[in-house]
């Protein structure tokens, strides 16, 4: 861990440029953008259904093209600001290509935590926008595809079983840490691939902080779900 605090102390300005790069990317706030151009200006997402400005208000709101428009807008900006996370930190020196490979992890996991913060609280918009489920899903596809395809298999079967966005979101928000530490664990420590232990326990750490963000931004979903009262999504939507 040591080796760690020294790598943060010698690279910060890497960990600057990443997190403002992503900040501002994730600010770029889709659904916002979409709703006054469908309205020609009349209309504000956050002051329409729900209030959220994401892609399950948008397509309850507006409709199904500008909600495509919104999914596919969030999930490019994260890729693209967890990539540039990660090229950032492919030019630090490294003994081994496993060793390079964790930093290049590293900054993409700074770059994807700092682009979901931008979407739910975007510098352009009054930092008001929305949970962050995208982007999050986003960056867990760019991070590790083999925890991706274990989270979406989770959203799938929740979503079918109760036809209910927020409780599959919440779902793999509270799965995603555990998920992230098993593969981690198993496939790339203790399959003898040469990461390190303070990799996979940085990396589950990552994404808990990730997945706690998601689900407290979800607190009014799950005050919903409690009472019985959260909307599903039906055919005809």
């Amino acid at each position: 861990m040591d080796f760690y605090l020294d790598f943060i102390a010698q690279n910060w300005w890497r960990f600057i440029i990443s997190a403002v790069i992503a900040y501002l990317l994730g600010s770029i706030n889709t659904a916002v953008l979409v709703t006054k151009i469908v309205t020609k200006g009349k209309k504000d997402i956050r002051q329409m259904g729900s209030g959220n400005a994401g892609f399950t208000n948008v397509l309850r709101s507006v409709g199904k093209i500008p909600a495509i428009i919104t999914i596919v807008s969030d999930a490019l900006k994260c890729v693209i600001a967890v990539l540039l996370g990660g090229f950032i930190f492919s030019f630090i020196t490294a003994d081994t290509q496993i060793l390079s490979n964790e930093y290049v992890n590293c900054g993409k996991y700074i770059a994807g935590i700092f682009c979901i913060l931008g979407h739910s609280y975007p510098i352009y918009f009054n930092f008001k926008g929305g949970k962050g489920v995208v982007t999050a899903a986003a960056l867990i596809l760019v991070e590790d595809w083999r925890v991706f395809l274990l989270i979406i298999a989770a959203f799938l079967i929740i979503f079918l079983i109760t036809k209910i966005i927020s409780a599959a979101s919440i779902t793999c928000a509270v799965l995603y840490a555990p998920l992230t530490f098993a593969v981690t664990f198993i496939f790339d420590y203790s399959a003898g691939k040469g990461y390190s232990l303070s990799y996979v326990l940085l990396s589950t750490a990552a994404a808990l902080v990730i997945g706690i963000f998601v689900i407290v931004k979800h607190k009014d979903n799950i005050r919903r779900l409690i009472r019985g009262e959260e909307k599903k999504i039906t055919a005809k939507k």
